[in-house]
């Protein structure tokens, strides 16, 4: 099995840049809202996510396990004058412990094809929410048929599912956004898809 490290330094190497450049549209929307203050992004790949809440006036720690994409992230931040407001850092999520609370996680798209343990980590996730803070988590609840993901036709959680997993005790959460939105995809080699995305949102009560 690949080495998750190996893997997604791998993965960023291949192309010189992977994503768009542009942040998730999920976290737009939803962080749009909130005061901007100390926000975490977790498996932050290039940096769109991040540097979108720092230009919105965020604090911003920003978590991934490839040094190579970090790179990039540290890169295009420090071009557009964002370096003091982004905090990059290398960690294995898998074995990453929070050392600090946050007003704002965000974990977008956070999936890999090898060995990932999703549910423990967006509940380790969870417990780095300041009190009044929220959580947005954002995900597909099926990969698309060209991923190289196992199984991609084996459906993933909807947003009760996501939300059950993760075990908020009852009476200091509030679900402020749960949906599932479709979009049209379009593959590497043209191939066309409908896919369905879960948007979890929620905000820790406790003060």
């Amino acid at each position: 099995m690949d080495n998750p490290e190996d893997f997604w330094d791998s993965f960023y190497r291949e192309r010189s840049q992977v994503w768009s450049g542009e942040p998730n549209k999920f976290l737009v929307r939803e962080a749009a809202s909130l005061a901007p203050r100390s926000a975490l992004d977790l498996g932050c790949g290039e940096g769109a996510d991040a540097i979108w809440l720092a230009q919105h006036g965020w604090s911003v720690t920003a978590i991934d396990i490839s040094a190579v994409a970090l790179g990039r992230a540290a890169a295009h931040a420090a071009a557009l004058g964002l370096a003091g407001r982004i905090d990059w850092q290398q960690h294995d999520l898998a074995a990453w412990t929070p050392t600090a609370a946050y007003d704002l996680v965000s974990a977008q798209f956070l999936h890999s094809p090898v060995d990932f343990p999703r549910e423990e980590v967006l509940r380790t996730a969870a417990g780095a929410v300041a009190p009044g803070g929220t959580l947005l988590v954002v995900g597909h609840e099926a990969f698309p048929p060209w991923s190289r993901h196992p199984a991609p036709e084996v459906p993933l959680p909807r947003p009760a599912e996501v939300a059950d997993q993760l075990g908020l005790a009852a009476g200091h959460w509030q679900v402020e956004t749960a949906e599932s939105p479709a979009r049209e995809v379009t593959g590497p080699d043209g191939q066309s898809a409908v896919l369905t995305d879960s948007v979890l949102r929620v905000r820790r009560l406790d003060h």
